[in-house]
């Protein structure tokens, strides 16, 4: 059975009408004979998307019970037994009731597509999983209902249904999106114009890179090399060297003349062992690269300038950055470099841009190990020199000057060996002694054109040559030996101390050494494979890379750590001088491993020792500050219940008032613990809306004396954005804790005022203080400051009030009063002008 196809319409905001899109699609093909139906659609009360639904069957929803009320969900199995060619889903994202098939309804969309069903369906921007973080920070708005974005990007058609900011508001203002009294409220909060610019441009671009995957994959099925510029792609070429960091931010400057600019640093090591670069330098540049916006990318290449340009063509890049060559002047006669190769090549749809840099001209640079082998070009080369080289020589001297003498001659065989020894090492420099000491024997060592040597001297000529060829090409062949060992050497105690370091300094995780394991070695995948004894399956603590293996066994190399712990490396087989390397990396990867165990294990009984001190705090609590009003309660009812005393009306009342004091003092007590739980375990949820602080503030100051409190609160205040009754409790607990602590006669002042973006609410008591160093514990669980009295409550009153501030958005501060006494400071944010701004109707408008 065939797959179906998934189509959504990707709104950039709510209410662009991408549902009314989807319904009119739903028409077409109906009347071009397709079998569509409705299987869930939320029209949401507007007329114009209910008409839409005239002429197309609806499948009846199904009906589901939770906690006493009944909801409606997509009836998936009447969709199946219906099995229509094409179905309409709105909502994508929509969390179902709890009781119904699948927990999301893009699961319940992924079971049509399963049974051969097309779906069209509906999804707007800010719904999308990895855009979660950023659109709170641009709306202010938490979105609890998330589609992951891999599901959308597999949808077979993603149509955008944009429209302006300017159109949208029009849209909502004649009520075409909400009813007349929630008009003003949006508009004026999440469908502000710069929050529908900013989910606009989000949309675009996330839908243009949709775009740039469609293409890359048409460009890979039909096999298109030429570049198409549809996009400026800039790639960077890096090769470890210090001047990369001023090749990036050129680049950056380049992409950043262009709209959707994108900039790819890529780094080409050989495959035939460590990289070359230093790994410090090139963890730098990777930062700066993606703190800039960019990609930073290690591919494997022999060849680098061809690596270079088969990557560029790869990606549709329009331009490449490269740095001057850092060679010196005589260098060149190796060969043209990198640069001048890549420019040669690259044709005329890729421009290469050549940036100047400090380092240039000042040598090979961080080549390391790379640098210090003989390459292939200078092999080649000396080949040539060492066997062509004596026969054109030989034709020159036979033709040209015939009679320069044989000392001469020796020295002149003698110098093209030692440029192929300088060239290709000692196999050239070999084969070039051989051929000369035949041409030097055959044409000019009488007797000529034949084997034998007539005269004695000549034969210790020849010696003498063919002996000095033989050390100077094994001198050269052992410095370049030497010099390879060295710079690997380097190599490896760069990437070891500067993977200790990292390690030490905590500031590796797991996954970014496994990456630094895959790109020091050049590997495709690299996996931590643990298990807890022989006869038990391999698990992967920690994967990074394609195709990464399950088991040792599929490994190309595998490095054990432990007998339940190996670290396994696809890509290729790793030459035996890296093993070592690569066993520092397996034995630093359990360490990283290990601490990161036992901060998790620190973590939790620090969890642990927090709860056993508020259970410990919470039993001194029920033991003493519960008990005495209890105590109380109790000795006024039996009193009351008591047939010995006669009691007058008056002791009644006393007695009466006194069980209502202690009940209010209980209930008082009992609720901050309810509260401090509740904070505790990360249950307590803000209500947000545009609240007057001359509403809330006045409600919690009724349970202090009359006249203890001095109130003002101005008329022209801002709105802030608040619960109101968690702010309500906020202030009651810090006013009761102030009138507590002040002098009698002083009463406590209750002040508000704007601050640039925030409103401040200050408590100012004039009572004893308290010192610096324990104005922030104070804040604490059970924190009771100074001599108060037991039985004047538990110490929970201020831990309240900062979390329910706290989560609200808002702040709590305490500072010392002028002339004594402790001023608290609760800092609220404004709902005019706040950099944040809170939707009154945050849940129908995600709706």
């Amino acid at each position: 059975m065939r797959r179906g196809k998934l189509r959504i319409y990707l709104g950039a905001a709510p209410g662009v009408g991408k549902t009314y899109s989807m319904l009119s699609e739903g028409h077409r093909r109906v009347e071009r004979g397709t079998d569509c139906v409705v299987a869930f659609v939320e029209h949401h009360g507007r007329p114009r998307t209910e008409v839409m639904l005239h002429g197309l069957e609806v499948i009846p929803r199904r009906t589901v019970e939770y906690r006493g009320t009944s909801f409606t969900e997509m009836d998936v199995d009447a969709v199946l037994a219906r099995r229509p060619a094409v179905a309409l889903v709105d909502e994508l994202p929509h969390t179902n009731v709890p009781g119904s098939r699948n927990p999301k309804r893009w699961q319940d969309v992924e079971e049509l597509l399963v049974a051969g069903i097309d779906v069209v369906a509906t999804v707007n921007v800010q719904h999308l999983e990895s855009l979660g973080d950023v659109v709170e920070a641009i709306t202010g708005v938490r979105q609890q209902e998330t589609v992951p974005d891999e599901i959308v990007r597999r949808a077979d058609q993603i149509e955008l249904v944009d429209m302006s900011p300017q159109a949208l508001r029009r849209r909502m203002a004649h009520g075409n999106v909400y009813k007349p009294d929630k008009v003003d409220a949006a508009l004026s909060n999440y469908f502000r114009p710069g929050n529908l610019t900013a989910l606009r441009e989000l949309a675009l671009l996330w839908t243009a890179d949709r775009v740039d995957e469609y293409l890359r994959q048409y460009r890979d099925e039909h096999r298109v090399s030429k570049i198409w510029g549809s996009r400026e792609r800039i790639v960077v070429g890096l090769t470890g060297g210090p001047e990369g960091r001023t090749l990036i931010r050129r680049a950056v400057r380049l992409a950043e003349k262009g709209a959707g600019g994108e900039v790819l640093a890529v780094y080409i090591s050989r495959s035939d062992g460590l990289i070359a670069a230093s790994p410090k330098e090139l963890a730098v540049q990777r930062t700066l690269v993606e703190d800039l916006g960019g990609t930073f990318h290690h591919v494997v290449g022999d060849n680098i300038p061809n690596a270079l340009l088969d990557f560029a063509r790869g990606v549709n890049a329009t331009q490449i950055v490269l740095g001057v060559s850092r060679r010196r002047s005589w260098q060149y006669v190796l060969g043209p470099g990198v640069s001048a190769t890549v420019a040669r090549e690259s044709g005329s749809d890729l421009d290469v841009h050549i940036v100047t840099h400090d380092e240039a001209a000042k040598g090979g640079g961080l080549s390391v190990a790379r640098g210090a082998r003989l390459g292939r070009s200078r092999t080649i080369w000396g080949w040539l020199v060492g066997l062509v080289g004596p026969t054109l020589l030989t034709l020159l001297l036979s033709t040209a000057v015939p009679e320069v003498g044989l000392a001469n001659d020796v020295l002149l065989y003698l110098t093209l060996t030692v440029a192929a020894a300088l060239l290709g090492g000692l196999r050239p420099a070999l084969a070039s002694a051989a051929v000369g000491s035949l041409l030097l024997n055959w044409f000019f060592t009488p007797p000529v054109h034949q084997i034998t040597i007539a005269d004695s001297r000549n034969i210790v000529a020849l010696t003498i040559f063919v002996g000095v060829a033989i050390s100077v090409a094994s001198v050269v062949d052992l410095a370049a030996r030497r010099t390879h060992q060295a710079a690997r050497l380097r190599t490896e105690a760069e990437t070891l101390s500067f993977l200790a370091g990292s390690v030490l300094r905590g500031e590796t995780t797991l996954e970014a050494l496994l990456e630094r394991v895959r790109e020091t070695f050049s590997m495709e995948s690299v996996a931590l494979l643990e298990r807890a004894d022989e006869t038990e399956p391999w698990v992967g603590v920690a994967v990074v890379g394609h195709r990464p293996c399950e088991r040792p066994d599929d490994a190309d190399v595998d490095m054990p750590v432990d007998d339940h712990l190996v670290l396994a490396l696809t890509g290729r087989v790793l030459p035996a001088e890296d093993r070592r390397v690569l066993g520092a990396f397996a034995a630093q990867a359990a360490v990283v491993l290990d601490r990161q165990r036992l901060v998790g294990e620190a973590e939790e009984a620090r969890k642990l020792a927090e709860g056993n001190k508020i259970r410990t705090s919470l039993l001194a609590a029920v033991s003493h500050d519960l008990r005495t009003p209890l105590a109380g309660i109790k000795a006024s009812v039996s009193s009351l219940r008591s047939d010995d005393v006669e009691w007058s009306e008056e002791d009644r009342a006393e007695l009466l008032e006194g069980i209502e004091a202690g009940a209010d003092r209980l209930d008082h007590l009992v609720g901050n613990l309810l509260d401090v739980s509740r904070l505790e375990t990360g249950t307590v949820t803000a209500v947000i809306r545009e609240t007057d602080l001359d509403e809330v503030v006045p409600m919690a100051l009724l349970g202090v004396p009359e006249g203890s409190v001095d109130l003002d609160i101005p008329e022209t205040l801002p709105m802030v954005a608040v619960d109101r009754g968690l702010l309500e409790r906020a202030v009651a607990n810090i006013v009761e804790n102030a009138v507590k602590y002040s002098p009698a006669g002083e009463p406590v002042l209750v002040a508000a005022s704007a601050v640039t973006d925030r409103v401040e609410l200050r408590v100012v008591d004039r009572g004893p203080g308290v010192p610096d160093e324990a104005k922030d514990r104070i804040f604490g669980a059970f924190q009771r400051y100074g001599d108060a009295p037991r039985g004047e409550g538990v110490g929970l009153g201020l831990a309240v009030a900062r979390g329910f501030v706290e989560s609200m958005g808002g702040t709590v501060t305490a500072e010392d009063t002028p002339g004594g006494g402790l001023t608290m400071t609760i800092g609220l944010r404004m709902v005019n002008g706040a950099p944040r701004p809170v939707a009154e109707l945050a849940t129908d408008v995600m709706t």
